[in-house]
């Protein structure tokens, strides 16, 4: 906190010799402002407590409870994630995607990289919520849809992750959706099964079977390695998704845009009237923050009790 303070300290005095002054006013108003800004990014830092924060995330959307409507939402979601991460210069690598019958997607799942990628993302695992118009309804009635949102850190190579290659089945089939024709020639895609907790990993945004395996191993060992270590603490509900259904009573966040609009995150409390610009301008960062600071105040009044 140095820098920090000698800044302060530059500013309390600027603060005594302004006397009036319009020009050093100005000054030491933006100088404030920056200060600001600082401490609550340096604030933020500290709320990283999961040993995973800084590794890479691999968020998977899976459409839920609403047909047609939900694999829409999916899709929606996974665009405002892509443009949350455009805007914290995040990298996104798709892959896999799993392209809805009428609209939208039934699941994808996308590689973020970058700072804080999993410490960030993590805030965002469970089911979300839209109330809307559906534009699939031809009497234009009001309806909900679900998505689950599963959010897990990439492990390294290093880790040791126990994994018997008895537990284990491997499928290889024809990709589909985009990629041209050459995807749909050959068996390129991967699905991998763990049997005994019947986690499946599907990989087809590679063009070769063999990145494709690569990957899909990689995304099994993270998922697994998740958990094991909610296993081991005993947090059943933060796995796969195994105690959590997509529908009624089991959302986190709620998106309305009839009869009103309204983001709301029903673990927090956090909301904002502009769905627009969470949806369509990724602008998740106060809901992310208010989950990371809510989790402080917990783990702090622990550490107290």
């Amino acid at each position: 906190m140095g820098r920090l303070e000698a800044r302060a300290g530059d500013a309390a005095e600027l603060a005594s010799l302004a006397d009036g002054d319009a020009d050093m006013v100005a000054q030491l108003q933006q100088e404030l402002v920056a200060l600001g800004r600082e401490l609550d990014q340096r604030e933020l830092e500290l709320l990283f407590q999961d040993p995973y924060s800084d590794y890479p995330a691999l968020l998977s959307v899976h459409a839920g409870a609403g047909g047609t409507d939900a694999q829409d939402w999916a899709e929606m979601l996974l665009r405002m994630y892509l443009r949350w991460a455009e805007g914290r210069r995040l990298k996104a690598e798709p892959l896999d995607q799993s392209e809805g019958e009428e609209a939208g997607i039934k699941s994808a799942t996308i590689r973020f990289s970058g700072p804080h990628a999993y410490g960030l993302l993590r805030a965002e695992k469970g089911v979300h919520r839209l109330v809307r118009i559906s534009p699939f309804d031809s009497q234009h009635r009001r309806h909900t849809a679900f998505a689950l949102v599963e959010v897990y850190p990439e492990i390294p190579d290093d880790v040791e992750v126990e994994i018997d290659e008895k537990d284990v089945r491997v499928d290889v089939y024809r990709s589909s959706g985009a990629g041209g024709q050459h995807v749909n020639k050959t068996s390129s895609a991967v699905r991998i099964t763990h049997l005994p907790t019947g986690i499946v990993v599907t990989c087809q945004n590679e063009r070769s079977q063999q990145q494709n395996r690569a990957t899909a191993w990689r995304v099994l060992r993270s998922r697994l390695a998740d958990y094991q270590r909610a296993q081991r603490a005993e947090h059943l509900a933060d796995l796969k998704g195994d105690l959590i259904s997509p529908e009624w009573g089991n959302q986190i966040r709620s998106y309305v845009l009839q009869p009103y609009t309204l983001v709301k995150d029903l673990r927090t409390g956090h909301e904002v009237g502009n769905v627009q610009a969470v949806l369509e301008e990724g602008q998740l960062d106060p809901f992310i923050e208010a989950y990371l600071r809510q989790e402080a105040e917990r783990r702090e009044r622990g550490q107290d009790s």
